[in-house]
């Protein structure tokens, strides 16, 4: 059992009993470039000048059979997944986007872990109790909406229904299988109008990219369940958002 070790900027919670397909993601969990780490930092120095940055945190929820496939990538199930929202189209921020459950911390959330775990509550109904939490990574600033953001990794040891609970902020609510996300033809970078680029997946009608899908990226590689993909595939971000029909 290993419990409140800082390893990496990594800290790792109780993980006694994960699934050995989840233990590499601790290592160095993170987002896919290692520039989209230093670009947050960057940034978060700059807007500390304006003012301290808000917290927020969202849960990296995995779902899927304890017992790994010896004969797939990483051991990674079949049944494998990771719970996203998409932000309500009419939201003044962010609208529209794939992310992972999560939002803005509470004075009485007693740290990260409470507010990723209360937050998807709220937005999807998931029961917390059947979340494991096991690993809390660095936080990362998000410009626009000036959070510090730290993602709590969690496994769903007890999967609860889910759906959209408020509908003026959730459009919907989805367990992406991670079959789908590891696709090579679902993968490729995008490229904002201002030179930034980002890990970018096309599944079931979305387009998961930006923070959300960093993590992923830094995730799946670490993890050692990452299929060969076509790096140099860079398309415009949004082109790429008008074919799913979403906008920026």
């Amino acid at each position: 059992m290993t419990k409140d070790v800082v390893m990496n900027g990594v800290m790792r919670l109780d993980d006694s009993g994960l699934p050995s397909w989840l233990h590499p993601a601790i290592r160095h969990a993170g987002p896919d470039a290692a520039d989209t780490m230093a670009a947050s930092r960057a940034l978060r120095r700059a807007m500390s000048i304006t003012g301290k940055p808000r917290q927020a945190a969202v849960l990296v929820l995995f779902g899927g059979a304890a017992e790994p496939d010896p004969a797939a990538p990483g051991g990674l199930p079949a049944d494998a997944d990771v719970l996203l929202t998409q932000r309500a189209s009419t939201m003044r921020q962010h609208r529209g986007q794939v992310a992972f459950p999560g939002g803005a911390e509470d004075p009485g959330d007693d740290g990260p872990v409470g507010t990723a775990l209360r937050e998807a509550a709220e937005e999807t109904g998931l029961d917390p109790a059947g979340v494991q939490p096991f690993a809390v990574l660095p936080k990362l600033f998000v410009p626009p909406s000036k959070f510090d953001v730290t993602p709590v990794l969690g496994y769903w040891r007890a999967p609860s229904p889910v759906g959209v609970v408020d509908q003026a902020e959730t459009e919907r609510v989805v367990r992406v299988p991670l079959a789908e996300l590891l696709d090579p033809a679902h993968r490729f970078m995008v490229r904002g109008s201002l030179g930034y680029q980002s890990p970018a997946f096309q599944v079931d009608g979305m387009l998961v990219w930006g923070l959300t899908g960093g993590i992923l990226a830094g995730i799946i590689k670490t993890a050692g369940w990452e299929r060969d993909w076509d790096r140099g595939d860079v398309r415009d971000l949004e082109s790429s958002l008008a074919a799913v029909g979403m906008t920026l």
